[in-house]
């Protein structure tokens, strides 16, 4: 039996500037085993993936993952655009932790109501590769607003974040400061890709990043961390 798989997120799961998860999450099960769905769009806080649930729900997956809140932890850092994301993604209030928490968990209580999915939240990616800067700080406290959520509303907790920093434990990587991408270096980065022909792995290998291409979107090692955490925590107990 196929098993339907939603993935709902951010340009982590849209994958224009990222290693596709889903890929590789597809490729970890044998053909027609698993068929998966992309609910990602580029730049979207918790808020904006609450409006745009009646996909989901039209037609019920027996999967959903929800992979979300990057953007909304770099809009509590200092350096981040804040005024220019409220503008472009038509965000009603400022960014804020007690807001996200909400958003998500009005997600969680939607997709309950309206499908028998099995839902699980991942904790997000680790921002940027130095685990005591405020970047990294402040993905994993909002990793902690969503195993708060998951256990509130009895869903499955994917602990992307914490597989993650384990991961950069080991790599013991360059001490290289977080920087905020702007959307000139979101360019550059397509342009190296798609002109160049440069894989996003060696892109991240010649700025020294261990898990990203810019300290946010994904290299193959870092997606395969999500894949990696979306299969043993939902997909292989369901096969």
């Amino acid at each position: 039996m196929t098993i339907r798989v939603a993935c709902l997120g951010d340009s982590l799961t849209r994958a224009q500037f990222s290693v596709d998860y889903l890929d590789l999450l597809g490729r970890r099960h044998p053909p027609g085993d698993v068929r998966l769905a992309r609910f990602g769009v580029n730049g979207d806080f918790a808020h904006n993936l609450l409006q745009r649930l009646d996909a989901v729900v039209t037609n019920p997956p027996d999967v959903i993952t929800v992979l979300i809140g990057t953007n909304d932890a770099r809009a509590s850092l200092a350096d981040y655009p804040v005024d220019q994301a409220m503008k472009r993604k038509q965000l009603p209030e400022r960014p804020s932790a007690g807001w996200f928490q909400q958003c998500l968990g009005a997600v969680v209580a939607r997709l309950r109501a309206e499908t028998d999915a099995t839902i699980g939240l991942l904790s997000l990616p680790v921002l940027g590769q130095q685990l005591d800067g405020a970047a990294a700080q402040a993905s994993q406290a909002y990793s902690r607003m969503v195993a708060e959520v998951a256990d509130t509303d009895e869903v499955a907790y994917l602990p992307l974040h914490e597989r993650q920093t384990e991961e950069l434990r080991r790599a013991d990587p360059p001490p290289i400061p977080y920087r905020e991408v702007t959307p000139a270096a979101v360019v550059g980065v397509l342009v190296q890709h798609a002109v160049l022909r440069r894989s996003f792995d060696t892109i991240a290998q010649r700025r020294g990043l261990v898990l990203t291409t810019d300290h946010i979107h994904q290299n193959s090692r870092g997606a395969a961390l999500v894949a990696e955490v979306i299969d043993s925590g939902l997909l292989t107990r369901s096969t």
